[in-house]
């Protein structure tokens, strides 16, 4: 790993990734082509993985990658990022972030109290202070690396608002750029201007992600549907007996269960409504489970509480083996109120597990209701509810779903087939 600063590449070698020869062939084939991953993320997330199992499997003849990231986030108290890209031989460049400066905490102060009256114009000022003192500097700094190490492309993993600076170094240091967005999410006026006017190639995971973006004026053309996929071959290595002896849950509790970052838009508190709702506090033979880490758990903890689940439900923190935790549940429930394609779908449908989903983009075009699954509007807790209960109280119902579930993910969302449709955007763009 190379830390190249916490603000600039002032410090950034070259050399380390460009040090190898300018013109590198196997055999008679094409030089192969220098890409730079970016990721700007704060989290270990379904986005994260997405990444690192195409970085796994892209094709090393053709394309010759280095990764950089600004956090060398860990998985939970197992391997970091920069542990995992270093196993796959892969570069890795970690550039930190720069702390805010005092000016600008000021400045953002002063713009909320000034345009408390306008929503829009209080975004637009905060907007204008982030640019100054981080986004245009970051872009800076962005664009050196890629000059510097002779890169052929930059590819952003994230989405348009969090990658401006990726999109803008990419521009300064003339070359083309992708941009996979793995969640859909509302831009400023800017940001949509920079998308149409220098990215190169959008990926979208879903239709729904698609279809959010061009609502907001970003161009059609620009886009293109790369569903996310999974690896149908693998399987858990926990047993389930093990998962719920070690969580003290009994053989026969119906075990309900979420997995994600616990932050707001995952509506994890409306799980707890949920599990209320479901035990009918705590008097059914129903547990529930919450895998994942985040700014929400204290709130999380005391609203189990308020809610009076906090003996029922288990709050396992991250887990770098979650797919076995899922393959413990006999429901999993995903209450959030805004996705992409989430991974973690796919791994409770490989699982066959059947799903009760908010109807938002990704659970929508993954979930055939009533067939794979339920979905039910955001926030609708006793809908969830509903739902679930009809599952709980029904194993063959929930057989029934489950086996269907598996069947449509292995057939269509197959790890191979999301390598091949990113690694030929690459070539699109590339123009091979």
């Amino acid at each position: 790993m190379r830390e190249i600063g916490d603000y600039g590449a002032e410090r950034f070698d070259p050399d380390l990734i460009a040090g190898r020869p300018e013109v590198r062939r196997v055999g008679g084939a094409r030089p192969m082509k220098k890409i730079l991953i970016l990721d700007t993320g704060r989290e270990w997330g379904g986005g994260t993985n997405s990444l690192l199992e195409l970085l796994k499997r892209i094709n090393r003849r053709r394309f010759d990658i280095t990764v950089l990231f600004y956090e060398d986030v860990r998985m939970g108290d197992g391997p970091s990022i920069g542990d995992v890209v270093g196993s796959l031989g892969l570069p890795f460049l970690l550039k930190g972030r720069r702390p805010v400066p005092g000016w600008a905490k000021a400045a953002k102060e002063a713009a909320r109290i000034a345009t408390w009256w306008n929503r829009p114009l209080r975004s637009r000022a905060v907007f204008a202070v982030d640019f100054r003192w981080k986004i245009r500097p970051d872009a800076d700094a962005i664009a050196k690396i890629l000059r510097e190490g002779r890169f052929d492309l930059l590819y952003m993993n994230n989405q348009p608002s969090t990658n401006l600076e990726g999109i803008l170094a990419a521009h300064a240091a003339g070359i083309p750029s992708i941009q996979h967005s793995r969640i859909e999410t509302e831009l400023n006026a800017y940001e949509v201007n920079a998308v149409n006017r220098l990215v190169t190639r959008m990926i979208c995971v879903s239709d729904g992600v698609k279809e959010t973006f061009v609502s907001q004026g970003v161009a059609a053309e620009k886009c293109t549907v790369v569903y996310n996929g999974i690896d149908g071959q693998v399987s858990p290595k926990i047993p389930a007996d093990e998962i719920r002896r070690k969580w003290r849950i009994p053989a026969d509790q119906i075990v309900i269960g979420t997995v994600g970052s616990l932050i707001k838009r995952k509506r994890v508190g409306d799980f707890l409504k949920i599990l209320a709702l479901v035990s009918d506090g705590g008097k059914r033979r129903i547990t529930g489970v919450i895998i994942g880490d985040g700014p929400e758990k204290r709130r999380l903890l005391e609203e189990a509480k308020r809610q009076g689940v906090d003996g029922i439900c288990r709050f396992t923190g991250f887990q770098g083996e979650a797919l076995s935790f899922i393959n413990a549940m006999d429901v999993f429930v995903l209450p959030t109120e805004r996705e992409g394609f989430p991974r973690v779908l796919l791994e409770a449908m490989l699982m066959a597990k059947p799903v009760v989903a908010s109807r938002v983009a990704g659970p929508e075009q993954l979930i055939a209701d009533g067939e794979t699954g339920f979905l039910v509007p955001v926030g609708k807790t006793e809908r969830f509810a509903a739902e679930i209960d009809r599952l709980a109280v029904d194993p063959g119902l929930r057989g029934r779903m489950g086996a269907r579930a598996r069947t449509m993910v292995v057939s269509q969302y197959s790890i191979e087939r999301y390598v091949e449709g990113v690694e030929r955007v690459f070539q699109e763009v590339l123009g091979e």
